[in-house]
């Protein structure tokens, strides 16, 4: 399988891929290798950035190459407990 676009992996769409564009992110590959919560943080450093749960959920998903709302229980809890650090 060739590399995909952002805007081909699930849950991103042109607003998401603009914001990662942004922190330097082009592909499936740079997104892959940054990860979800380095990717979160860069992004809500950005002003206006709309950072959020969701969002970080929607980055995990996409590597995962699933629809967020499919993210594994667990996987969730370890996003929300990062997140909840992050904002603290």
């Amino acid at each position: 399988m060739g590399m995909r676009t952002l805007t081909d992996l699930p849950n991103i769409g042109k607003t998401l891929s603009n914001k990662l564009n942004l922190i330097g992110v082009r592909n499936e590959q740079d997104l892959i290798q940054l990860g979800s919560e380095k990717a979160i943080v860069r992004i809500a450093a950005l002003e206006n950035s709309g950072a959020c749960i969701n969002m970080l959920f929607a980055l995990e998903g996409a590597i995962q190459g699933i629809r967020w709302h499919g993210l594994d229980e667990s996987r969730k809890q370890e996003l929300k407990e990062f997140y909840a650090m992050l904002n603290s």
